[in-house]
């Protein structure tokens, strides 16, 4: 341990911030299927089409990111020079989607892998790098698209191959958030209205779990695992209970994996009630749309958090929540070869 600086960790895997980073702004943008769901009319923009006037599904996505994150720093009252750092990724191989939208802003930039647990990861590290006075402004985004998902891990659309109901439906949507230090998002005036301010103040990074699911239509269960262990660390970390969050919602587990980790916790005595949910049973209706377990994708959970959820912290309807990113860590390759599919969840604590 440095003698330089406080000790920011608490127990073995949670970090807590003393340079709280603030969210300026956040940007969603998602597809209509996403806007047809429960949570219809709380996202930023909507696509008309999957396509966006674009000649591939893969610029589409591109296309999605890069707005979603000139919007956000629009928002933030901020020019792209102002930006320190910027964190992005997506699933597509080599971080395409993230990679172009660098290209285009022009900001300094990490890419970023940790599948659907992406949008996660980013609010960590970019809140590491405030905390650390490395930056004082620092943007993260995420995206998916569910017709590019398809072609890399699935199959081509036109096929039309029957999905299994453990399967789970890609979310078409991009979300991008700019967080600050409390020098850099008083340096404009960024928050003239009387909404709430709301902070990142925790982190609990996840380890790898892999229990041996080799199924890729059941992700689900391939991530519960994983996130399960990532929310008992967190509480045992920080000496909190389920009674310490006003929610607590895990990424895109869906209805398989959501269900299993509430019988993963309860096994060891922790029962989080109806205040567990998942940004992938918010998203969708089953029932109505068709999407089988719910939704899924990097995607998914960040426009449910920097959408809906941010919105409703600002709104005093929460205080503190829980986000709990998951993603099952697999490739075409690995699962063509037969390798089973490793899971993490990291945790991140927004407060209002």
């Amino acid at each position: 341990m440095s003698s330089g600086g406080t000790y920011k960790k608490r127990g073995k895997q949670t970090l807590s911030f003393t340079t709280t980073p603030y969210i300026a702004s956040s940007y969603t943008v998602v597809g209509s299927k996403e806007n047809e769901g429960p949570l219809q009319g709380s996202f930023h923009h909507v696509l008309q089409d999957n396509i966006w006037g674009e000649s591939s599904w893969e610029k589409t996505e591109a296309k999605m990111m890069a707005f979603a994150v000139e919007e956000a720093i629009k928002l933030a009252s901020w020019s792209q020079v102002e930006v320190d750092f910027f964190l992005a990724g997506d699933l597509l191989n080599q971080n395409i989607t993230a990679d172009y939208t660098a290209r285009k802003v022009g900001i300094p930039f990490f890419g970023l892998f940790g599948a659907c647990s992406t949008m996660a990861e980013g609010l960590i590290l970019a809140s590491i790098l405030i905390d650390g006075a490395f930056a004082h402004r620092v943007v993260a985004a995420a995206s998916s698209h569910h017709e590019t998902a398809e072609r890399q891990f699935r199959f081509p659309t036109e096929l039309g191959v029957q999905r299994p109901m453990s399967a789970q439906w890609t979310v078409t949507g991009a979300g991008a958030v700019a967080l600050a230090s409390p020098e850099g998002i008083c340096n404009q005036e960024t928050h003239s209205d009387s909404s709430r301010q709301v902070r990142i103040t925790h982190a609990t990074i996840g380890k790898v779990i892999d229990l041996g699911v080799r199924d890729a239509a059941d992700m689900g269960s391939a991530m519960a695992p994983a996130v399960t262990h990532t929310i008992l660390r967190h509480l045992q970390d920080l000496n909190r209970r389920a009674e310490d969050y006003d929610l607590i919602v895990s990424g895109d587990l869906g209805l398989v994996g959501h269900k299993m980790s509430q019988q993963l916790l309860r096994e060891e005595g922790v029962d989080l009630g109806p205040k567990y949910s998942d940004c992938g049973i918010m998203i969708f209706d089953p029932k109505k749309q068709d999407t089988h377990a719910g939704g899924s994708g990097c995607g998914c959970s960040a426009t449910v958090v920097l959408g809906p959820l941010l919105k409703m912290m600002k709104e005093g309807l929460y205080d503190r929540i829980l986000f709990v990113g998951s993603g099952a860590l697999f490739s075409p390759t690995s699962f063509q070869q037969g390798e089973s599919i490793p899971g993490i969840g990291h945790a991140v604590v927004l407060e209002a």
